[in-house]
Protein backbone atom coordinates (compact mmCIF):
# COMPACT_ATOMS: atom_id res chain seq x y z
CA UNK A 1 0.00 0.00 0.00
CA UNK A 2 1.54 3.62 -0.77
CA UNK A 3 0.73 6.64 1.86
CA UNK A 4 0.74 10.17 -0.06
CA UNK A 5 1.36 13.23 2.34
CA UNK A 6 0.11 16.68 0.88
CA UNK A 7 1.36 19.96 1.13
CA UNK A 8 0.78 23.38 0.53
CA UNK A 9 3.42 25.23 -1.54
CA UNK A 10 3.42 28.90 -2.83
CA UNK A 11 5.41 30.33 -5.86
CA UNK A 12 6.01 33.12 -7.26
CA UNK A 13 7.02 34.54 -10.56
CA UNK A 14 7.32 38.19 -12.34
CA UNK A 15 6.09 36.96 -15.44
CA UNK A 16 3.81 34.30 -15.18
CA UNK A 17 1.48 32.30 -13.14
CA UNK A 18 2.79 29.30 -15.27
CA UNK A 19 6.11 30.19 -14.25
CA UNK A 20 4.86 31.07 -10.29
CA UNK A 21 3.71 27.22 -10.56
CA UNK A 22 6.71 25.45 -11.73
CA UNK A 23 8.89 27.36 -9.47
CA UNK A 24 6.49 26.18 -6.02
CA UNK A 25 6.99 22.55 -7.63
CA UNK A 26 10.62 22.40 -8.96
CA UNK A 27 12.16 23.83 -5.81
CA UNK A 28 9.70 21.45 -3.22
CA UNK A 29 11.45 19.19 -5.10
CA UNK A 30 14.86 19.41 -4.15
CA UNK A 31 12.98 19.09 -0.60
CA UNK A 32 11.22 16.31 -1.20
CA UNK A 33 10.64 12.41 -2.93
CA UNK A 34 9.01 11.23 -4.98
CA UNK A 35 6.61 13.84 -6.21
CA UNK A 36 3.31 12.90 -7.64
CA UNK A 37 0.81 15.22 -8.43
CA UNK A 38 0.17 19.21 -8.13
CA UNK A 39 -3.23 21.17 -8.30
CA UNK A 40 -3.41 24.41 -8.28
CA UNK A 41 -5.92 25.78 -5.73
CA UNK A 42 -5.70 29.40 -6.34
CA UNK A 43 -3.82 32.43 -8.62
CA UNK A 44 -3.17 35.64 -7.64
CA UNK A 45 -1.37 38.97 -8.23
CA UNK A 46 0.91 41.66 -6.30
CA UNK A 47 0.36 45.58 -7.35
CA UNK A 48 2.56 47.82 -7.01
CA UNK A 49 1.44 51.63 -8.44
CA UNK A 50 -1.46 50.02 -10.76
CA UNK A 51 0.96 47.55 -12.23
CA UNK A 52 1.31 43.80 -11.60
CA UNK A 53 4.74 43.10 -10.11
CA UNK A 54 4.61 39.30 -9.66
CA UNK A 55 2.20 36.56 -10.39
CA UNK A 56 1.59 33.97 -7.26
CA UNK A 57 -0.04 30.33 -7.47
CA UNK A 58 -0.75 28.54 -4.30
CA UNK A 59 -0.41 24.48 -5.39
CA UNK A 60 -1.11 21.28 -3.36
CA UNK A 61 1.24 18.50 -4.23
CA UNK A 62 1.41 15.23 -3.32
CA UNK A 63 4.52 13.05 -2.47
CA UNK A 64 4.93 9.38 -1.27
CA UNK A 65 4.98 9.16 2.42
CA UNK A 66 7.62 7.00 4.15
CA UNK A 67 6.63 7.12 7.78
CA UNK A 68 10.11 5.60 8.44
CA UNK A 69 12.20 8.33 7.38
CA UNK A 70 12.54 12.28 9.32
CA UNK A 71 10.17 14.59 7.00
Amino acid sequence: MSLYRVVRLIGSSPTSWEEATKSALEEAAKHLEDLRVAEVELLDVRMHENKVVEYRARVHASFRYNPGKAD
